[in-house]
């Protein structure tokens, strides 16, 4: 697909990726599907550097008042991860500090749980049983797997990380490994289901019927909008989800719930899949989805429109289960203070994460991508 077709935003959030989130070129080529070539002449093109200048004594407090917000901030982190030691043994608070060297300094935490430094190095000379020493290895292995899923991994896509690291284990093992260095799966949370009112509109048939398995790609989408809260207001997102792989194909913001928001994201679809045969398109009966522009849009691209049933979400379950995965794994962990930065932070979790990278169960523990590549291969 030529660079003409990739929108201007989306050439800001690949040159934000690089030089400010600081990944490499060729993992953001390779996740993407753009060449190299087109993203270094896009960071030409919209990167820019500003020189600032700070006065000297100005400078330095800066940087005082940093150090000592970070070594109080250090010492919450350390209270708060370690509140349950404080009255143990030195030898459970010498295991906790060995166990967090990574995260914390071993002063601060010595500082903090009561015990000399000099008595942490001295427990740390004698020797571990094998067995612990396996422990502490392979509870690195699991806090570098966490990490990379963005902190919301549970212990059995953790243990399959393992698995596909070539290290031996079962996933009671990984589970207690992971109680103990206190990893835990982010978890959503229950909301009561809402009232719908009013006559029902016209509406097209409910073609998809919940037949969310499919065989093959590009032949049954869904579609769906939900709202993002920032400091400015609501930003509205659309996605569209090829059902074969749960990848998100196409996606829009907008700071309104206009129908071009479903066309947009809609279009990004069409762009990037080609599809070559009819495609089963599913959304709700929002009105966006109702409009004639909609409706004329589906007639010219070959798309063939379904619709759930009024005030029933189970119709549109694959959506609502991608959303929910967004706000419990990125959006109610953050605090948006811009839409620009609520739409940044969108395209990190779908381009860079969800699509290349985030496992699915019922993709045999793949990420869409390369699901959708295996499957190719076959």
């Amino acid at each position: 697909m030529g660079n003409a077709r990739f929108s201007e935003d989306f050439k800001r959030d690949a040159v934000h990726q690089i030089t400010t989130r600081g990944y490499p070129v060729a993992e953001v080529s390779k996740r993407l599907g753009v060449s190299t070539h087109s993203l270094y002449s896009w960071v030409k093109k919209y990167s820019k550097s500003a020189e600032v200048n700070i006065n000297d004594d100005h400078a330095a407090e800066n940087r005082r008042l940093k150090r000592e917000l970070a070594r109080v901030t250090e010492e919450r982190d350390i209270l708060k991860k370690g509140h349950r030691i404080l009255r143990e043994r030195c030898q459970m608070k010498y295991a906790f500090i060995e166990g967090h060297r990574p995260l914390f300094s071993i002063r601060a935490m010595c500082r903090c749980l009561r015990v000399h430094p000099s008595g942490f190095y001295a427990w740390l000379k004698s020797p571990l049983s094998k067995r612990a020493i396996e422990d502490q290895r392979q509870t690195k292995l699991i806090k570098e797997a966490w990490d990379e899923s963005g902190k919301i991994y549970g212990y059995r896509k953790l243990h399959d990380d393992l698995l596909d690291q070539g290290e031996a284990c079962c996933p009671n093992r990984v589970a207690r490994l992971a109680r103990l260095a206190g990893i835990k799966a982010q978890i959503g949370y229950k909301r009561r289901p809402g009232k719908y009112g009013g006559k029902p509109s016209i509406v097209v048939d409910n073609t998809l019927n919940r037949q969310f398995d499919v065989d093959a790609p590009d032949r049954f989408w869904v579609t769906d909008i939900t709202y993002i809260k920032t400091y400015e207001g609501f930003l509205y997102l659309a996605v569209v989800i090829d059902l074969y792989s749960r990848r998100v194909v196409g996606w829009a913001t907008h700071s309104r719930q206009y129908t071009d928001l479903v066309l947009q994201a809609l279009l990004m679809a069409v762009w990037r899949r080609k599809p070559t045969g009819n495609v089963l398109i599913h959304s709700d009966q929002g009105s966006q989805f109702t409009s004639m522009e909609w409706a004329s849009f589906l007639k010219h691209h070959n798309l063939e429109h379904s619709m759930s049933r009024r005030g029933n979400c189970h119709d549109n379950a694959v959506a609502e289960s991608f959303f929910n995965l967004l706000k419990r794994e990125r959006i109610r962990r953050r605090a948006y203070k811009t839409r620009e930065d609520a739409r940044r932070d969108i395209f990190d979790y779908i381009e860079m994460f969800y699509n290349p990278k985030r496992k699915h169960a019922r993709n045999g523990m793949l990420s869409p991508v390369e699901f959708e590549r295996q499957q190719k291969m076959k």
